[in-house]
C-alpha cells in the first residue's frame, strides 16, 4: 500500500517561499513509470495541477506557475519537495501530493495540508 504524506508550515507570509515535502512509503519514487505531482485547491475553487516530477527526475510545471515553482526530490529519503516563491494570499490553498502511472489517473493521494498566506 502506497502512502503519501505532505508536511510543511501551515502559515507563510506574503513574498516568502512556500516549501512542502511529500514523504512516500510503500513504493519508490524512482519506479518506472510513475509521476509525482503537486496539486492544490484554493478555498471555494477546483483542483489546480501545479507540476510533477517523474521517476527519472524530469520535471514539468503548470505554465501559469512555472516562473515561481520548483519541484525536486531526495531519493535517499523517498521524498519530493515543492517550492513556490513570492507567495500572495491567492496561494492560500490545501496542497496535495499525488501519484500517477504515466498518463493515467492519480491512484494515490496524500491527505492534503492547509497552507495560509497571511501577514
Amino acid at each position: 500500500q502506497v502512502q503519501l504524506q505532505e508536511s510543511g508550515p501551515g502559515l507563510v507570509k506574503p513574498s516568502q517561499t512556500l516549501s512542502l515535502t511529500c514523504s512516500v512509503s510503500g513504493g519508490s519514487i524512482t519506479t518506472t513509470y510513475y509521476w509525482w505531482s503537486w496539486i492544490r485547491q484554493p478555498p471555494g475553487k477546483g483542483l489546480e495541477w501545479m507540476g510533477a516530477i517523474a521517476y527519472s527526475g524530469i520535471t514539468y510545471y503548470s505554465p501559469s506557475l512555472k516562473s515561481r515553482t520548483s519541484i525536486s526530490r531526495d531519493t535517499s529519503k523517498n521524498q519530493f519537495t515543492l517550492q513556490l516563491s513570492s507567495v500572495t494570499p491567492e496561494d492560500t490553498a490545501v496542497y496535495y501530493c499525488a501519484r500517477a502511472n504515466g498518463l493515467g489517473p492519480y491512484d494515490y493521494w496524500g491527505q492534503g495540508t492547509q497552507v495560509t498566506v497571511s501577514s
